[in-house]
């Protein structure tokens, strides 16, 4: 695929060991390559599977996969509105990124993303960093997940073919992981990606504060959710004492869940706990864990769009008092946020509900 070619090369030139003539770039958006694909989505669509220039929650230039679809029908109603979509959950194997779902029929969310397309939208995914190209993803890193998904947008309107005009409405969605890829796309807008007409960001089941978050599942049945968090977070940031504190269960763990896809990952190990998988008991409190679990903290900037913020009542994954924290805080900043809490409904609950409102919240501010 085009990604196992060009990626590798793509690592030296961003760091200015190498250049090739396919592959300028250096500016965040850029597109470094792309070709056509075909995608097994229920509406008539053309797809193009992207490599774009982006950037780590450290500020160093990275290479992020993902895909761009475009209905096949004409949009008459001024410039085609896109969607810069974050999936939830996917796992931390190549295998895994949406981009491949996408060309092999098993894509999950295929249902909200095809809402989308029926309507005439564009819609782009990305992959997130290190998931579908060299390296380990940074799971739940919302810094670098939220400029992933606005480099995707960026991206999309770079590829010649697909008459997306640049000044066209850009609308955010996501959920879960998701969830918190566009709450942090929607905060860093205004001084990341300032040139993109972001005119709302649909966003639910967030895992906005993750202490709480790996507290709640520590111990509980989806717990490897917080190992691939830890592993996520000591991948983008190397301080964080992970790998060097892992004992030989955790080692042997670590190294599995490097290929899971969600499903395999949450039952990775149901009701351990984090301690079972060190030498130090209590990692999460060093210093350098909080300083880089403070900086993923969402709703610390006011997002310039308005947002719609959206939870599931008895969300066991995310709990509802994480998602309005995130609410009380955007208001606090004077946000412009719509919140809607579902009851009766746990987490995939929440976004089979949610989801498609959201969505169509959306379309109302195309």
């Amino acid at each position: 695929m085009l990604r196992r070619v060009l990626v590798p090369l793509l690592a030296l030139l961003l760091t200015g060991a190498v250049a090739t003539p396919a592959a300028q770039a250096s500016s965040p958006g850029d597109l470094l390559d792309q070709h056509r694909v075909t995608a097994i989505v229920p509406a008539p669509v053309q797809a193009w599977e992207l490599l774009y220039q982006s950037t780590s929650a450290t500020g160093k230039a990275n290479a992020v996969s993902g895909i761009l679809l475009v209905p096949s029908i004409p949009y008459t109603r001024g410039p085609r509105p896109l969607i810069t979509y974050a999936v939830g959950t996917h796992g931390i194997g190549d295998q895994c990124a949406p981009s491949v779902k996408l060309q092999n029929g098993t894509e999950n969310e295929v249902a909200i993303i095809s809402q989308a397309l029926y309507k005439g939208w564009a819609v782009v995914l990305t992959d997130y960093e290190g998931l579908g190209t060299p390296g380990t993803h940074t799971y739940a890193v919302g810094q670098s997940e939220g400029r992933a998904v606005l480099d995707a947008a960026r991206a999309a309107y770079k590829v010649p073919g697909t008459g997306l005009s640049s000044d066209g409405p850009v609308g955010v969605f996501g959920y879960s992981q998701g969830g918190q890829a566009a709450a942090f796309a929607g905060e860093l807008q205004g001084g990341y990606a300032p040139d993109l007409n972001v005119v709302g960001v649909a966003t639910g089941g967030v895992p906005a504060d993750l202490n709480a978050v790996m507290k709640s599942n520590d111990g509980g049945p989806a717990f490897g959710l917080v190992l691939g968090a830890a592993l996520g977070l000591a991948t983008a940031y190397p301080e964080v004492p992970f790998a060097s504190v892992l004992n030989s269960r955790g080692k042997a763990t670590v190294e599995k869940i490097k290929d899971y896809c969600t499903i395999a990952l949450g039952a990775a190990a149901p009701f351990s706990r984090l301690r079972d998988f060190v030498t130090d008991p209590d990692i999460v409190s060093d210093p350098r864990w909080q300083k880089r679990l403070a900086e993923n903290y969402a709703g610390t900037i006011k997002p310039k769009a308005p947002v719609f913020l959206y939870h599931a009542q008895l969300d066991e994954l995310i709990p509802l008092a994480v998602g309005k924290g995130l609410l009380a805080r955007y208001k606090a900043l004077g946000a412009n946020v719509t919140w809607t809490e579902y009851p009766l409904l746990e987490h995939i609950g929440g976004v089979s509900v949610g989801g498609p409102v959201a969505m169509e919240w959306l379309g109302t501010k195309f």
